[in-house]
Formats: C-alpha cells, structure tokens, sequence
C-alpha cells in the first residue's frame, strides 16, 4: 500500500440510462476494474449490479460504501 491508493478519484459511468459520479479510493477502482475485467464485464456493468443490489438493502447503503463493501467481500471469497 502507497500513499496513491489513498487518493480519491472522481469517475462518471452510466446506470440505468442515467450517469452519476461516484468517489473512491484508487485501490478501489483498481480492484473494481480487475473484478470487472476477470468476469469478461464492464465496468459500468458491475457498478449497476451492486447497485441493483443496495437497491434491495432497507436502508440502502450510498453506491460508494457498497462497492468498497462488494470489493472487500470479493477479495475475502477470492473471486477477484
């Protein structure tokens, strides 16, 4: 881990017809883009999957917290 992991970035993507801005950490887009890639997705397809499923959570988590939470879980079932 590097001080550039930390840093944020500021990506926009499409979901559901709309596009929407979301912040994370780099090390987060990294492993999002390399789970992406290793299922033959997009990234935006990905992203509007985890937010099909906040979409389910009462309440529902803001689309940043659940895709660092989707990472985490993908990392601990070695899915990445």
């Amino acid at each position: 881990m590097n001080a550039s992991d930390h840093r944020l970035e500021k990506h926009s993507v499409a979901i559901a017809g709309h596009r929407t801005s979301i912040t994370l950490e780099a090390a987060f887009w990294r492993a999002l883009k390399s789970i992406a890639r290793g299922r033959g997705r997009s990234l935006s397809e990905l992203i509007a999957e985890v937010d099909r499923t906040r979409g389910e959570m009462d309440p529902p988590p803001n689309l940043s917290s659940a895709l660092r939470v989707y990472v985490l879980s993908q990392i601990r079932t070695g899915a990445s």
